[in-house]
């Protein structure tokens, strides 16, 4: 085989009645949150649609009875978001726990798909 392998890992959260309530989707958006200050610019920088932002971010909140934005109306200066002190905490968690088993993930693949390349050569 002359093609690399690599291995692509997505973590998702569910609850105990496998309602998915946070993964890389809500994460991404949550970091765009906070660069852009505005759930309305993070949804438009994913190519999403704002309805659909809000639908992820309420199921979050839903959740783990928390918000997860602090929103301010539009007025004089426009509105904005900022993530609660509760959404860094649960995105910090998530990001860790996800290094945490990307490395564990990358160590071990080798060990287990090493031989690959020699599959088509056996007899």
């Amino acid at each position: 085989m002359d093609r690399e392998l690599h291995l692509k890992l997505t973590i998702r959260l569910y609850t105990d009645d496998n309602r998915r309530c946070f993964g890389p989707g809500i994460a991404t958006l949550l970091e765009r949150v906070r660069e852009h200050r505005s759930l309305r610019a993070a949804a438009s920088s994913m190519e999403m649609a704002y309805s659909k932002a809000w639908r992820i971010i309420r199921t979050a909140e839903e959740v783990f009875g928390c918000k997860m934005l602090d929103s301010t109306t539009g007025g004089r200066h426009g509105g904005g978001a900022v993530l609660t002190p509760e959404a860094e905490r649960l995105l910090t968690a998530y990001r860790a726990y996800q290094a945490d088993v990307e490395h564990y993930a990358r160590e071990n693949f080798q060990k287990s798909f090493g031989f690959y390349r020699t599959l088509d050569h056996e007899p």
